[in-house]
């Protein structure tokens, strides 16, 4: 099959590889659309993950089930997926609370096995969920929507009222899109890029210019703010524009060398809660829902389409300026 490989690190190829076989408990998935992520990037640089390589990348993916694996039961051949990527060892003290996403041992198709950016990937049944007559393309946004609930499951309550997001990537509008869906309504965007404001406003947001008199008016005056972006520059401000008793969510990647100051005592004084959030735990099936609440409209969140060989292009450089969600799909 055609694959997009990892060989070394910083070494992106497109070429055959070995068909994927269904051992116990494992399926074969044709893919159909499988999204990058940043993380793709990290694992490539190695950044991120176990560094194993060779590596088939890519675990934001769907597709439909075409072989199964010995004595199988509860799935079959043409049903329509989407796969849970993380792998946990099931042994560890975070995986006896329920905390995959934190285990110690943490793997994931497409990070440290062998992921969705392939014609074909083989899982674990288990890694399955039933996406019905979902369009793959809306589906394999399943994966990163299951992490921007995670990260809302740590600062969300009933009492917030306004959200400040900075970044309006793919990932700052699922996370605006995620708290609308849960009644949150007034919800500000800031940005360096004045298409992606454009861009946030178009989905119902309001958009203000990073560095702008607008943006300061803000300050001390936000119930939720989240850091979307991954540069320490903006996660260092992010205490600045929390309301007294608010939550900030560090959501985005930093560097993981990256340092930031934060006042204690302010913390202290103002009774601010600070939160991270890290990939996702089992909770696509709640990711599906909370797609499928919005509707139809949040296709718009992938920008490019591409085939496989054009997605690793994109992997050996950088995504074009202006890009969303890129996905590699097939007919």
């Amino acid at each position: 099959m055609r694959a997009i490989n990892y060989l070394a690190r910083g070494e992106v190829t497109f070429d055959q590889v070995a068909d994927p076989i269904a051992g116990d408990g494992d399926v074969v998935v044709e893919v159909k659309a499988s999204g990058i992520c940043h993380t793709d990037f990290e694992v490539l640089n190695a950044n991120y993950g176990t560094s194993a390589f060779p590596v088939v990348p890519g675990h934001e993916y769907a597709g439909v089930v075409v072989d199964l694996g010995p004595g199988l039961s509860g799935v079959t051949v043409g049903q329509r997926v989407v796969v849970d990527p993380n792998i946990e060892c099931g042994a560890c003290r975070a995986c006896r609370r329920g905390w995959a996403h934190l285990c110690e041992r943490l793997g994931a198709y497409g990070v440290t096995e062998n992921g969705g950016f392939a014609e074909f990937s083989v899982v674990k049944a288990s890694a399955l969920q039933p996406i019905e007559d979902m369009d793959f393309s809306i589906a394999a946004l399943a994966e990163p929507m299951g992490c921007v609930l995670n990260g809302i499951e740590a600062v969300y309550d009933t009492t917030i009222e306004n959200t400040l997001i900075f970044g309006a990537g793919p990932m700052g509008l699922l996370i605006a899109i995620a708290l609308r869906t849960r009644g949150v309504t007034e919800m500000t965007f800031a940005d360096i890029d004045d298409a992606r404001l454009d861009l946030a406003e178009s989905f119902g947001f309001h958009g203000v210019a990073s560095e702008s008199a607008e943006l300061d008016k803000l300050r001390h005056g936000v119930d939720l703010v989240v850091d979307a972006t991954g540069a320490p520059s903006v996660a260092a401000k992010l205490v600045d524009y929390i309301a007294n008793g608010g939550k900030g969510l560090f959501f985005g990647v930093c560097p993981a060398d990256a340092r930031i100051e934060i006042s204690p005592f302010e913390v202290f004084r103002r009774q601010l809660t600070l939160a991270g959030s890290h990939s996702l735990n089992h909770n696509i099936p709640a990711a599906l829902e909370t797609i499928k609440a919005y509707g139809p409209d949040i296709a718009r969140i992938v920008s490019h389409q591409l085939s496989l060989q054009d997605v690793a292009a994109v992997l050996s450089s950088k995504p074009e300026p202006g890009s969303l969600k890129i996905q590699a799909v097939t007919d």
